[in-house]
Protein backbone atom coordinates (compact mmCIF):
# COMPACT_ATOMS: atom_id res chain seq x y z
CA UNK A 1 0.00 0.00 0.00
CA UNK A 2 2.79 2.64 1.30
CA UNK A 3 4.17 1.94 -2.18
CA UNK A 4 0.90 2.62 -4.03
CA UNK A 5 0.63 5.94 -2.43
CA UNK A 6 4.20 7.05 -3.71
CA UNK A 7 3.71 5.67 -6.75
CA UNK A 8 0.65 7.80 -7.40
CA UNK A 9 1.34 10.87 -5.32
CA UNK A 10 4.69 11.30 -7.39
CA UNK A 11 2.84 11.10 -11.03
CA UNK A 12 0.15 13.80 -9.41
CA UNK A 13 3.21 16.19 -8.19
CA UNK A 14 4.49 15.34 -12.09
CA UNK A 15 1.27 16.68 -13.48
CA UNK A 16 1.04 19.38 -11.17
CA UNK A 17 4.31 20.41 -11.99
CA UNK A 18 3.34 19.90 -15.48
CA UNK A 19 0.06 22.05 -15.15
CA UNK A 20 1.83 24.91 -13.86
CA UNK A 21 4.08 24.92 -16.63
CA UNK A 22 0.94 25.27 -19.16
CA UNK A 23 -0.48 28.19 -16.81
CA UNK A 24 2.54 30.07 -17.14
CA UNK A 25 2.64 29.19 -21.44
CA UNK A 26 -0.81 30.67 -21.17
CA UNK A 27 0.03 33.60 -19.40
CA UNK A 28 2.52 34.92 -21.66
CA UNK A 29 0.20 33.81 -24.81
CA UNK A 30 -2.20 36.05 -23.44
CA UNK A 31 0.76 38.57 -23.05
CA UNK A 32 1.31 38.70 -26.71
CA UNK A 33 4.83 36.82 -26.23
CA UNK A 34 5.28 34.37 -29.22
CA UNK A 35 5.77 30.65 -27.91
CA UNK A 36 7.84 27.82 -29.25
CA UNK A 37 5.17 25.38 -28.41
CA UNK A 38 2.69 27.39 -30.67
CA UNK A 39 4.88 25.99 -34.21
CA UNK A 40 4.27 22.59 -35.47
CA UNK A 41 5.33 19.87 -33.24
CA UNK A 42 8.46 17.54 -34.02
CA UNK A 43 10.31 14.49 -32.30
CA UNK A 44 10.93 15.61 -28.92
CA UNK A 45 7.76 17.31 -28.20
CA UNK A 46 6.11 13.72 -29.25
CA UNK A 47 8.65 12.47 -26.70
CA UNK A 48 7.65 14.43 -24.67
CA UNK A 49 4.21 14.28 -24.61
CA UNK A 50 4.42 10.42 -24.53
CA UNK A 51 6.10 10.92 -21.32
CA UNK A 52 3.14 12.79 -20.04
CA UNK A 53 0.51 10.21 -20.98
CA UNK A 54 2.41 7.99 -19.32
CA UNK A 55 2.77 9.63 -15.71
CA UNK A 56 -0.59 10.35 -16.46
CA UNK A 57 -2.10 7.04 -16.61
CA UNK A 58 -0.12 6.06 -13.42
CA UNK A 59 -2.02 8.73 -11.88
CA UNK A 60 -5.44 7.76 -12.70
CA UNK A 61 -5.46 3.64 -13.02
CA UNK A 62 -2.94 2.66 -10.46
CA UNK A 63 -5.64 4.16 -7.72
CA UNK A 64 -8.59 1.77 -9.52
CA UNK A 65 -5.98 -1.19 -9.78
CA UNK A 66 -4.98 -1.03 -6.53
CA UNK A 67 -7.95 -3.71 -4.98
CA UNK A 68 -6.44 -6.41 -7.52
CA UNK A 69 -2.96 -5.54 -6.68
CA UNK A 70 -3.42 -5.54 -2.77
CA UNK A 71 -5.45 -9.08 -3.30
CA UNK A 72 -2.37 -10.40 -5.48
CA UNK A 73 -0.04 -9.13 -2.65
CA UNK A 74 -2.47 -11.02 0.10
CA UNK A 75 -2.31 -14.54 -1.90
CA UNK A 76 1.72 -13.98 -1.80
CA UNK A 77 1.48 -13.42 1.63
CA UNK A 78 -0.89 -16.62 2.08
CA UNK A 79 1.78 -18.75 -0.51
CA UNK A 80 4.39 -17.59 2.33
CA UNK A 81 2.71 -19.12 5.37
CA UNK A 82 2.47 -21.70 3.57
CA UNK A 83 6.24 -21.91 1.92
CA UNK A 84 4.76 -21.79 -1.27
CA UNK A 85 7.24 -19.61 -4.21
CA UNK A 86 6.00 -16.19 -4.20
CA UNK A 87 5.27 -14.47 -7.50
CA UNK A 88 6.49 -11.12 -7.45
CA UNK A 89 3.59 -8.36 -6.57
CA UNK A 90 6.12 -5.90 -8.85
CA UNK A 91 6.33 -7.56 -11.86
CA UNK A 92 2.59 -7.82 -11.80
CA UNK A 93 2.21 -4.20 -11.50
CA UNK A 94 5.02 -3.49 -14.31
CA UNK A 95 3.10 -5.40 -16.57
CA UNK A 96 -0.33 -3.86 -15.75
CA UNK A 97 1.56 -0.70 -16.09
CA UNK A 98 3.59 -1.50 -19.46
CA UNK A 99 -0.63 -2.12 -21.02
CA UNK A 100 -1.01 1.25 -20.12
CA UNK A 101 2.40 2.86 -21.31
CA UNK A 102 1.43 1.31 -25.02
CA UNK A 103 -1.70 3.04 -24.72
CA UNK A 104 0.03 5.88 -23.63
CA UNK A 105 2.27 5.64 -27.58
CA UNK A 106 -0.96 5.64 -29.11
CA UNK A 107 -2.37 8.43 -27.27
CA UNK A 108 0.73 10.81 -27.69
CA UNK A 109 0.99 9.80 -31.51
CA UNK A 110 -2.98 10.34 -31.56
CA UNK A 111 -2.54 13.91 -30.45
CA UNK A 112 0.20 14.67 -32.00
CA UNK A 113 -1.43 13.89 -35.27
CA UNK A 114 -4.82 16.37 -33.46
CA UNK A 115 -2.17 19.24 -33.20
CA UNK A 116 -0.76 18.89 -36.77
CA UNK A 117 -4.06 18.93 -38.60
CA UNK A 118 -5.23 22.04 -35.96
CA UNK A 119 -7.98 20.16 -34.38
CA UNK A 120 -6.13 20.43 -30.82
CA UNK A 121 -4.87 24.01 -29.46
CA UNK A 122 -1.13 23.81 -28.23
CA UNK A 123 -2.74 24.46 -24.72
CA UNK A 124 -3.72 20.72 -25.45
CA UNK A 125 -7.86 21.41 -25.87
CA UNK A 126 -10.06 20.09 -28.41
CA UNK A 127 -10.73 23.50 -31.14
CA UNK A 128 -13.56 21.56 -32.61
CA UNK A 129 -16.91 21.47 -31.35
CA UNK A 130 -17.16 18.00 -33.56
CA UNK A 131 -14.15 16.63 -32.20
CA UNK A 132 -15.13 17.22 -28.66
CA UNK A 133 -18.96 16.82 -29.07
CA UNK A 134 -18.42 13.34 -30.73
CA UNK A 135 -15.74 12.15 -28.30
CA UNK A 136 -18.67 12.50 -25.94
CA UNK A 137 -21.10 10.73 -28.10
CA UNK A 138 -18.68 7.94 -28.53
CA UNK A 139 -17.73 7.49 -24.58
CA UNK A 140 -21.47 7.48 -24.00
CA UNK A 141 -22.25 5.03 -26.61
CA UNK A 142 -19.05 2.86 -25.53
CA UNK A 143 -20.34 2.80 -21.89
CA UNK A 144 -23.56 0.24 -23.38
CA UNK A 145 -21.39 -2.05 -25.39
CA UNK A 146 -20.59 -5.89 -24.73
CA UNK A 147 -17.05 -5.30 -25.02
CA UNK A 148 -17.11 -2.35 -21.92
CA UNK A 149 -19.54 -5.25 -19.72
CA UNK A 150 -17.00 -7.38 -20.19
CA UNK A 151 -14.14 -6.07 -19.53
CA UNK A 152 -15.39 -4.25 -16.84
CA UNK A 153 -16.47 -7.49 -15.42
CA UNK A 154 -13.19 -8.79 -14.98
CA UNK A 155 -12.08 -5.36 -13.45
CA UNK A 156 -14.44 -5.63 -10.72
CA UNK A 157 -13.41 -8.84 -9.46
CA UNK A 158 -9.94 -9.42 -8.52
CA UNK A 159 -10.63 -12.80 -6.77
CA UNK A 160 -12.25 -14.20 -10.12
CA UNK A 161 -9.42 -12.50 -11.65
CA UNK A 162 -7.10 -14.47 -9.92
CA UNK A 163 -8.79 -17.74 -9.45
CA UNK A 164 -8.82 -18.19 -13.36
CA UNK A 165 -5.52 -16.15 -14.19
CA UNK A 166 -2.74 -17.32 -11.81
CA UNK A 167 0.15 -18.22 -13.34
CA UNK A 168 3.42 -19.59 -11.41
CA UNK A 169 7.02 -17.39 -11.71
CA UNK A 170 8.25 -14.34 -12.56
CA UNK A 171 7.20 -14.28 -15.99
CA UNK A 172 3.70 -15.19 -14.45
CA UNK A 173 3.14 -12.61 -12.27
CA UNK A 174 4.39 -10.71 -15.73
CA UNK A 175 1.79 -12.05 -17.87
CA UNK A 176 -1.00 -11.56 -15.43
CA UNK A 177 -0.50 -7.54 -15.02
CA UNK A 178 -0.59 -7.66 -18.43
CA UNK A 179 -3.56 -9.40 -19.06
CA UNK A 180 -5.49 -7.24 -16.26
CA UNK A 181 -3.78 -3.97 -17.88
CA UNK A 182 -5.56 -5.50 -21.10
CA UNK A 183 -9.00 -5.71 -19.54
CA UNK A 184 -8.59 -1.89 -17.73
CA UNK A 185 -7.53 -0.38 -21.16
CA UNK A 186 -10.14 -1.92 -22.57
CA UNK A 187 -12.95 -1.18 -20.12
CA UNK A 188 -11.65 2.53 -19.87
CA UNK A 189 -9.54 3.98 -23.43
CA UNK A 190 -12.79 5.96 -24.55
CA UNK A 191 -12.97 7.66 -21.40
CA UNK A 192 -9.08 8.56 -21.49
CA UNK A 193 -9.94 10.28 -24.91
CA UNK A 194 -12.28 12.37 -23.14
CA UNK A 195 -9.37 14.35 -21.87
CA UNK A 196 -9.26 16.25 -25.44
CA UNK A 197 -12.49 17.76 -24.52
CA UNK A 198 -11.38 19.68 -21.22
CA UNK A 199 -7.58 19.39 -21.95
CA UNK A 200 -5.30 17.06 -21.57
CA UNK A 201 -3.58 19.28 -18.81
CA UNK A 202 -6.81 20.38 -17.03
CA UNK A 203 -6.29 18.67 -14.13
CA UNK A 204 -9.59 18.99 -12.57
CA UNK A 205 -11.12 16.88 -15.78
CA UNK A 206 -7.94 14.62 -14.82
CA UNK A 207 -9.30 14.07 -11.57
CA UNK A 208 -12.85 13.69 -12.73
CA UNK A 209 -12.01 11.18 -14.96
CA UNK A 210 -10.18 9.30 -12.40
CA UNK A 211 -12.32 9.45 -9.40
CA UNK A 212 -14.98 8.15 -12.34
CA UNK A 213 -13.42 4.92 -13.27
CA UNK A 214 -12.87 4.43 -9.39
CA UNK A 215 -16.90 4.71 -8.71
CA UNK A 216 -16.89 2.66 -11.59
CA UNK A 217 -15.11 -0.01 -10.77
CA UNK A 218 -15.61 -0.25 -7.13
CA UNK A 219 -19.02 0.69 -6.03
CA UNK A 220 -21.72 -1.85 -6.34
CA UNK A 221 -23.93 0.36 -8.75
CA UNK A 222 -20.86 1.23 -10.24
CA UNK A 223 -21.93 -0.56 -13.69
CA UNK A 224 -25.12 0.79 -13.38
CA UNK A 225 -23.93 4.36 -12.77
CA UNK A 226 -21.64 4.07 -15.70
CA UNK A 227 -24.50 3.29 -17.81
CA UNK A 228 -26.37 6.31 -16.24
CA UNK A 229 -23.37 8.58 -17.12
CA UNK A 230 -22.73 7.43 -20.70
CA UNK A 231 -26.29 8.73 -21.36
CA UNK A 232 -25.43 12.00 -20.17
CA UNK A 233 -22.24 12.28 -22.67
CA UNK A 234 -24.41 11.05 -25.02
CA UNK A 235 -26.75 14.03 -24.45
CA UNK A 236 -24.46 16.84 -23.93
CA UNK A 237 -22.14 15.59 -27.02
CA UNK A 238 -24.94 15.89 -29.43
CA UNK A 239 -25.83 19.30 -27.63
CA UNK A 240 -21.89 20.77 -28.33
CA UNK A 241 -22.68 19.40 -31.86
CA UNK A 242 -25.75 20.97 -32.45
CA UNK A 243 -24.54 24.55 -31.14
CA UNK A 244 -21.60 24.58 -33.81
Amino acid sequence: MAALVVLVVGAWLYLVHLARGMAEMQMHAAMGMAMPQMGPWGGVELALLFAMWAVMMVAMMTPAASPMILMFGAMNRHRAEHQTPMVRTGLFVAGYLLTWTAFSAIAALAQWILHGAALVSPMMVSTSPYLGGGLLVAAGVFQWTPLKRACLAQCRSPMGFIMTEWREGPLGALVMGLRHGVYCVGCCWVLMALLFVAGVMNLVWVAAIATFVLVEKLLPAGERVGQMTGVVLVLVGIAIMMRA
